[in-house]
């Protein structure tokens, strides 16, 4: 029914949880992913469509009691950030039913919590020193690489894609293309064969 291409998992500690997950959507289906989630919690949410039809898709995200809280309809990418106003269940669905035939594969990132900047020990209500303010920098800096090489990945599938559709088409093509100059050549020796074969006169 749904083949989950990549699934990876990161914890950035222990009051941050991230996920990251490429999955095939069929033609006609919606599929939605659960997170239970504490009250006063904010969490991200980034999608985007890398291959099938027009690279659209339904999202909607809905709260523990069914609200809605975001609800898109024919978007190829968006984000979403909401901080949590009760405990209970959450939801992120992606649907596919307006499409009668083309399959959709989905990128989704899903972040929630706030992650710890300092490592353990080093959280203070003090001036920040020398070596903490380098901390800081570098996990700054690590996020932008983390978001940098996520968008170029995810730009590399989409191509990769499109050059593998393109080069399906290209080989259907070139094989027709044989096809149909077999036929003629067959039907161009038949013909002149046909101009110098004696034809039988009958006599009465």
């Amino acid at each position: 029914m749904l083949g989950v291409v990549l699934i990876t998992c990161t914890l950035y500690s222990a009051l941050t949880s991230a996920t990251e997950l490429t999955f095939k959507l069929p033609d006609s289906e919606k599929q939605c992913f659960y997170q239970e989630l504490e009250e006063g919690v904010t969490f991200h949410v980034d999608y985007q469509v890398i291959a099938g039809g027009n690279y659209d898709i339904d999202c909607f995200v809905t709260d523990p009691f069914n609200n809605a809280l975001y609800e898109e309809r024919r978007k190829q990418y968006d984000s979403f950030t909401h901080t949590t106003a009760m405990k209970g269940v959450y939801a992120v669905c992606f649907s596919n039913e307006f499409s009668t035939f083309s399959h959709k594969t989905v990128y989704l990132d899903f972040r929630s919590g706030e992650d710890d900047q300092l490592p353990p020990g080093m959280n203070k209500p003090t001036a920040l020193t020398q070596m903490e303010s380098t901390c800081l920098s570098i996990h700054e800096i690590l996020k932008v690489v983390a978001d940098t090489q996520t968008k170029y990945r995810l730009r590399e599938a989409q191509d990769r894609i499109r050059a593998e559709e393109l080069n399906v088409r290209v080989s259907y093509w070139s094989v027709g293309e044989a096809l149909i100059i077999c036929v003629v050549s067959i039907g161009q020796v038949l013909m002149l064969k046909s101009f110098f074969k004696e034809k039988n006169t009958t006599r009465t």
